[in-house]
């Protein structure tokens, strides 16, 4: 069946196509029963207007992009989701890229959306993409950055204190005992997992008689945490390591499953700490210790954010807002 216009509209309700037009956008100019036989015939013919071509032939487009480093990943669910919520009450779409850490998928998102004329994009980006964000934000799309600490003064952001995490990570660890610490998690470009092993490598050094190493992986999933924690166990025993800082929360799932399959016991021989508390954490076999992030905050304050950016994109106010981390100790270390 032939999709309805809306001349067809206006044919079956005995109007001009402008008419139609009217009622749609500005239908205090249309009087009540040409509204209701407009309506009618929208209803009988099942026309559906089409937003997005008009905004585009219009040069805007309400709807607001946002890519994320893993959307398997529960934190940036959580996220997304305090974005939503702050654009549903503007009646704002939300369309959700997912980079999966790889630099050429979020150079396609961000060519999607500049092709689509998006209003903002929220990003939280895989490595240095400030050239083609300004470049996007020079064609009229705002942009903001999320879970990214920045020095940069064009971009506000919104992001959590990851040196301060991976302080209170490190600190909890030495704290019950620990001196053979492993920081697992990778790439090492990542801008997050770059502030958390800054931070653990120097509350190691300030505390003395304790070491850390770097187990990188390419991706921060719990088959990372398995492979490398896999990996740390093959080394002779006086070299293992007797804590896991891992940097986030699927790649502590991993390290922990990893354990207990050979056999060792959590806390006891190795003590784990993840990062970003999501639900699974305090529901493992053995409840994980973490450093938790406010995600739901971090996603509203960033949509809030934005929508500021673009209802004044000649402001030269940048914003950086910073949100503070929190330790939740559980099983996994002792707790």
């Amino acid at each position: 069946m032939p999709v309805a216009q809306v001349r067809d509209v206006a044919a079956r309700a005995g109007v001009s196509p402008a008419t139609v037009s009217n009622a749609l956008n500005h239908p205090s100019k249309v009087s009540p029963e040409t509204l209701t036989r407009i309506q009618a015939a929208i209803d009988e013919l099942g026309y559906v207007r089409n937003d997005a071509a008009r905004q585009l032939r219009a040069g805007t487009n309400r709807a607001i992009g946002m890519i994320v480093l893993d959307v398997a990943n529960p934190f940036f669910t959580d996220v997304a989701r305090g974005v939503e919520d702050v654009l549903l009450d503007q009646q704002r779409p939300l369309i959700l890229g997912n980079s999966a850490q790889q630099p050429s998928r979020e150079t396609n998102y961000l060519d999607l959306f500049e092709q689509q004329r998006m209003d903002g994009v929220l990003i939280t980006p895989v490595g240095d993409v400030l050239d083609r964000l300004r470049r996007l934000r020079d064609r009229g799309t705002s942009v903001v950055l999320v879970d990214r600490m920045t020095r940069v003064k064009e971009f506000s952001s919104v992001a959590l204190d990851d040196k301060m995490g991976g302080r209170i990570a490190v600190q909890h660890l030495l704290d019950t005992g620990r001196r053979r610490i492993a920081f697992v998690g990778g790439p090492a470009s990542l801008a997050q997992v770059k502030s958390r092993l800054s931070a653990a490598r120097r509350a190691v050094e300030q505390h003395g008689g304790a070491e850390l190493t770097f187990v990188e992986t390419e991706t921060m999933n719990a088959g990372a945490g398995r492979t490398a924690v896999e990996q740390l166990l093959a080394l002779p025993r006086a070299q293992r390591p007797d804590a896991v800082f891992a940097a986030n929360d699927l790649v502590a799932l991993g390290a922990l499953q990893a354990l207990t399959l050979a056999g060792l016991s959590v806390p006891d021989d190795i003590a784990i700490i993840g990062y970003d508390d999501i639900d699974f954490a305090a529901s493992a076999a053995i409840p994980l210790s973490s450093v938790r992030q406010p995600a739901h905050e971090m996603g509203s304050v960033a949509a809030t954010t934005l929508l500021g950016v673009i209802a004044d994109p000649g402001s030269s106010t940048v914003q950086h807002v910073t949100l503070k981390p929190q330790l939740v100790v559980r099983r996994s270390t002792g707790g």
